[in-house]
């Protein structure tokens, strides 16, 4: 049974920064690939950011080049999120989720979902 437990939301002022953690369990995460994703109320799943496993793979939402950063610590099979520059329509419930597929920004590719950290970024 694979657990995902995302970690870090909070409120913070636009322009601040903010880590979100997830941490993976129950399974051998070597051929997963591990993502971020955003809603908003009233909107649709959005993509952020995804890494594989391995590191050799990494994607980005347009919207978040430059300011969000996806990396992983495979001793403690955790994935961060570092967001940077803040702003408030980053304002969102993050979810970190993990697929078999070796690349996909798609999450009705992703199967495992954690239960999602609030961010809330105020102007």
């Amino acid at each position: 049974q694979v657990q995902l437990v995302e970690s870090g939301g909070g409120l913070v002022q636009a322009g601040g920064s903010l880590r979100l953690a997830c941490a993976a369990s129950g399974r051998t995460f070597s051929r997963y690939l591990l993502g971020w994703f955003r809603q908003a109320p009233g909107k649709e799943r959005e993509f952020v950011a995804a890494i594989s496993w391995s590191g050799g793979w990494i994607s980005y939402a347009a919207f978040v080049k430059g300011r969000f950063t996806i990396t992983k610590n495979n001793a403690k099979d955790t994935v961060y999120l570092q967001m940077n520059s803040l702003k408030p329509e980053d304002t969102a419930l993050y979810y970190c989720a993990a697929t078999i597929s070796s690349s996909s920004n798609d999450y009705r590719d992703y199967n495992h979902w954690g239960q999602g950290t609030q961010v809330t970024v105020s102007s």
